[in-house]
């Protein structure tokens, strides 16, 4: 007798499942488990599948591994997994004399052990930041999923822990150079950082320090590169504001850089240029791809002595700047690409030379102002991640450390490739694309990802697991639509707000190329995105659900219109920016026009498994619920529906590593099992 699955109850309303959003009510908690039962038992026969994926995935994973350190003053900072263990544990020793990066396990000293912490549960380590002594160490954690943290201070010599007495924390901490000041910020009733505050320790309360009203906008507090100066940026979407503090004078007031004006988008550190101390300054005043200023840092400069140093260009994004005492490091993006771009002081500039076609590549460390040399993260979908170490003044690269895989593994087995598809209106979108060079030619089952927004860019990774699909002859796939920030700043913009719709247009457009190139077949296509690209997966499915076998939908934003309707919900205002407000009559047609929940339709769809996190702050667990709901009652198909809810977990689901593991192996035997993968 088949297994039925779980039926919601409809009220008489514009919205009939608006009843699950009644967080921790006996009637929503009974519906959950009961989604997460009818989940288990349809995909019972799964689990021998589940248990060799998972044991498989691990099998390629040094689970007992040395993190590269990191010097700073007179300590080497790294960290160590141990096999069986969920987290990392952190740790630091003395710097060798030589200057190596040679750890010496017989002076080593155990700074934090998250295992010992988590004790089974759930677990997330927001700052870890040592005091400039070394003496210190302050560090937040969050046991439930739901983004709000408690901050600890540790002696690291007496080993005696101090609960900071604060609530609604947002994890982050900052220290001033007297390392006894901590600055950090507490939410809102909307999860937003808002407030600044100040902390000398020995002290029992905090003093105020900043308070940002504009629901738009986050604070945030970081040190500079030069560790001389303390940064409090204030953000939205669209405009940015930022005060400094000379930070060896923690009492003393912040100090107002550039007012906001609307639109106007800075993001300022503190460095030398020839000698001089100097503000950096990475600006949009002179075009929506930034341009990088410089200005006196003897006192605070007035926009009016703000210095072009790196003009703005058309044509390549400037979206972030690394500084060192004899270079400064851009971070460019050019063509779908993302480029490191050195100046050493006094020498000529260079581009960072890399092997693959399609890549990721970021600034991984700075490592202390005055080093010589930086460390860069690069991979790509078949290069496992390097950090590579690079000579500011020569250019010359050295793999320091390349992640491990265990077993047969190797890269010239598969084929990495940059495709382009044509949307709807003509703009060419680029997809990254990784599969068996043994099947090259060869139409193949393809996992498609997708999330086309904020801006974010999904630059190609590797994973430790995708091996598993890879293996079996499934290709996979990245469709870097529009919304993303693969292209720049205009690739962004042409994906939100009005003209939202670009980013399923886009979407369809890769799937469409991907078949008609013989890559894949629409029966053998599984499509996959979480938060944002969960609206995406509710929107294409919605659109063109004869076009995919089966989709994946994790913590999936699909409740939009009636959630930026709501300005008490976590985040609502601060997304106006970036999906407009509904109270406004064009907005609220627009996005009901594409909203998922508002959308679905009596008509077939693919099979689907829909995933969230009861704790999640971001997208509330409610979204998916209802989506699920309203699916079971109006779609005209028999393919699996299966909500799985994470009544532990937040945003990011599970927090442990081999948690993780099972997560992903629940995806893919799904996925192998709708597609005929053996």
């Amino acid at each position: 007798m088949p297994i039925k699955p779980p039926v919601a109850r409809q009220e008489h309303a514009n919205d009939p499942y608006a009843w699950l959003q009644q967080r921790d009510t006996p009637e929503v908690l009974a519906y959950l488990e009961a989604e997460n039962a009818y989940q288990q038992a349809v995909l019972a026969d799964q689990a021998p599948l589940r248990e060799q994926l998972f044991e498989e995935i691990k099998g390629r994973i040094l689970e007992t591994d040395l993190s590269l350190p990191s010097p700073w003053g007179p300590y080497l900072y790294y960290t160590r997994t141990t096999a069986g263990d969920e987290y990392p544990r952190h740790y630091r020793c003395p710097r060798p004399a030589d200057d190596s990066n040679t750890v010496d396990e017989s002076r080593e000293q155990l700074l934090l052990d998250p295992n010992a912490l988590a004790n089974g549960g759930f677990l997330a380590l927001g700052a870890f930041n040592v005091s400039p002594d070394h003496r210190l160490l302050a560090y937040s954690l969050d046991t439930s999923g739901d983004e709000i943290y408690t901050l600890y201070v540790k002696d690291l010599a007496s080993g005696t822990l101090t609960t900071l007495p604060f609530d609604d924390c947002d994890g982050s901490l900052t220290w001033a150079n007297d390392s006894q000041t901590l600055f950090f910020a507490e939410l809102d009733d909307t999860h937003r950082p808002w407030r600044l505050r100040r902390h000398t320790l020995g002290e029992a309360d905090a003093r105020t320090v900043f308070e940002e009203p504009d629901g738009r906008f986050f604070l945030h507090c970081y040190r500079a590169s030069s560790e001389r100066q303390l940064v409090l940026l204030l953000n939205s979407k669209t405009t940015s504001e930022a005060w400094v503090l000379d930070a060896a004078t923690p009492q003393a007031d912040f100090t107002c850089l550039a007012p906001r004006v609307e639109g106007h988008e800075y993001f300022p550190d503190h460095g030398q240029l020839d000698g001089d101390w100097r503000w950096f300054i990475r600006s949009n005043q002179d075009g929506i791809n930034f341009a990088l200023f410089h200005a006196p840092a003897d006192k605070v400069p007035t926009r009016a002595q703000w210095q072009v140093l790196v003009a703005h260009r058309d044509d390549i994004m400037l979206e972030g700047v690394s500084l060192n005492a004899s270079a400064l490091s851009l971070s460019l993006r050019e063509g779908g690409l993302p480029i490191i771009e050195v100046r050493p002081q006094g020498l000529p500039a260079y581009r960072v030379e890399l092997p693959d076609a399609a890549y990721s590549l970021y600034v991984q460390d700075s490592l202390e102002f005055a080093s010589p040399r930086i460390r860069l993260r690069y991979e790509a979908l078949n290069r496992p991640a390097q950090v590579r170490q690079l000579e500011l003044a020569t250019g010359a690269q050295q793999v320091l450390k390349q992640t491990p895989v265990l077993g047969a593994f190797d890269a010239d087995d598969y084929i990495s490739q940059r495709l382009w598809a044509v949307a709807k209106d003509g703009t060419r979108v680029p997809i990254s694309l990784v599969r068996r060079r043994a099947d090259e030619g060869k139409c193949v089952p393809l996992y498609l990802y997708g999330y086309g927004a904020y801006g974010e860019s999904l630059d190609p990774w590797f994973s430790h697991a995708r091996l598993s699909l890879l293996e079996r002859g499934v290709a996979f796939a990245i469709a870097h639509v529009r919304g993303g920030g693969e292209l720049g700043e205009a690739w962004y913009r042409a994906g939100k707000q009005e003209h939202k719709h670009n980013t399923f247009d886009d979407f369809i457009a890769c799937a469409e190329h991907l078949i008609a190139e013989g890559v894949t077949s629409r029966d053998r296509l599984a499509i996959s995105g979480g938060s944002a690209g969960g609206l995406l997966m509710g929107a294409v499915l919605n659109l063109r659900p004869e076009l995919f076998r089966c989709a994946i939908a994790e913590v999936p934003f699909v409740d939009v219109l009636n959630t930026m309707l709501d300005p008490d919900l976590p985040l609502t205002v601060t997304e106006y920016d970036e999906w407009g407000n509904p109270e406004e009559p064009k907005v609220y047609a627009r996005i009901k026009a594409y909203a998922p929940y508002e959308n679905v339709k009596a008509q077939g769809y693919p099979a689907m498994l829909v995933i969230a996190g009861y704790n999640d702050s971001r997208v509330q667990y409610w979204e998916a619920a209802k989506w699920v709901a309203r699916l079971r009652t109006r779609k005209t198909d028999n393919n699996l529906l299966l909500l799985k809810t994470e009544m532990g977990a937040g945003h990011g689901g599970m927090s442990g590593r081999y948690q993780g593991l099972r997560d992903v192996a629940l995806e893919y035997a799904f996925v192998f099992n709708e597609l005929g993968v053996v």
